[in-house]
């Protein structure tokens, strides 16, 4: 079935007497057009300007396609920090388990707001391996960083990502004292 054939498909069905069919199709046309859309992403994905990268880049939060990891990886190891950041982020709203270990790495990019975006975007993977690596960095001094692994470990929701957080209970900076008992209280025991 060609994906035109399949669009009309879905056209037809925006007309059913069920809403819930109608909103189906709706979302699954959507999705078809931002795959029809896909080799213009891709264009701009590798563009000159930052701003057209970026913008390309969370555009592919919407493909449904595995095509977009290898791309979305590729760029991990772009120069420019905004670039790294803005693809980690997308990477951890789809937590493909396959590109875990290329976003771990990041929580030791020289740039501090990748290294953020990192720690925040390892919680959407929900995998309780990642709290070694999330618990390592609650040492750091940039509290963004650590409230951003404290969020993390509490959207694990695995009880052992408490532990690692008691030594922060008196922790000079409220932010991360507050976050610390933020998660305390909705991690299971």
């Amino acid at each position: 079935m060609s994906l035109e054939e399949r669009r009309n498909l879905l056209v037809g069905l925006l007309n059913d007497p069920e809403e819930s069919v109608r909103l189906a199709a709706s979302a699954a046309l959507e999705r078809l057009e931002s795959c029809q859309e896909f080799d213009q992403i891709l264009e701009n994905l590798y563009a000159d300007k930052r701003g057209q990268r970026v913008k390309a880049i969370f555009a592919m939060e919407k493909i449904t396609s595995s095509e977009v990891f290898p791309h979305l990886i590729k760029l991990l190891k772009d120069p420019d920090a905004d670039i790294r950041s803005a693809a980690i982020q997308v990477l951890g709203l789809k937590a493909h388990p396959k590109s875990l270990n290329n976003v771990v790495r990041h929580l030791k990019d020289p740039a501090p707001a990748v290294r953020v975006h990192t720690a925040e975007a390892l919680g959407h993977f929900s995998d309780a391996r990642l709290i070694p690596y999330l618990a390592a960095v609650l040492n750091d001094e940039d509290e963004q960083l650590v409230v951003g692994a404290i969020r993390s470990l509490e959207a694990i929701n695995a009880p052992e990502a408490g532990q690692p957080l008691v030594r922060l209970i008196k922790d000079p900076r409220a932010v991360v004292r507050q976050a610390v008992a933020d998660a305390l209280g909705k991690l299971p025991l």
